[in-house]
């Protein structure tokens, strides 16, 4: 397998792997939460994390090294929209992450957190605003591959 194989192949697994934690995500967080509900919030949280780091990286990696090159992605349309709503969906999952941080003293105690009604409606809207620039990105890669969006620096 060469290089740039290898690393798409570390992208899309990073990619994938973000998907399926916020699904998760998505799915486990129906408040009232329960102790265990919460631990495995903040774990799959962390993973989505994680996830979204190693997607940048390699991302950027392949940018710079493995494929066209920064010349060529920076002058695409759909590139700098993918890449802008990575970084918005990345800057909204700061507020569930913060909350969810928030929590481990009191699940360290034994204790489910304390949720209002506000934050677990600002929770599922940073869930919904990711999920739809997920989606946003999908198109994007799409269109990028088949060449729309590209304009050659003037």
């Amino acid at each position: 397998m060469s290089a740039a194989a290898f690393m798409a192949f570390l992208h899309h697994l990073a990619a994938f792997t973000l998907v399926a934690a916020l699904a998760a995500e998505l799915a486990l967080f129906a408040p009232p939460l329960s102790l265990t509900q919460a631990r495995r919030l903040l774990r799959t949280d962390s993973l989505f994390g994680l996830a979204a780091g190693a997607l940048l990286i390699v991302g950027l990696l392949r940018v710079a090294y493995f494929e066209k090159g920064p010349g060529y992605y920076w002058h695409d349309l759909y590139f700098q929209l993918k890449f802008g709503a990575f970084l918005v969906a990345g800057l909204v999952s700061v507020y569930p992450t913060l909350l969810f941080l928030g929590w481990r003293k009191a699940l360290r105690a034994g204790n489910p957190p304390e949720l209002s009604a506000a934050q677990a409606q600002r929770v599922r809207l940073c869930l919904g605003v990711e999920l739809a620039a997920i989606v946003l990105i999908l198109a994007c890669a799409a269109l990028m591959a088949r060449g729309f969006g590209y304009r050659a620096a003037l």
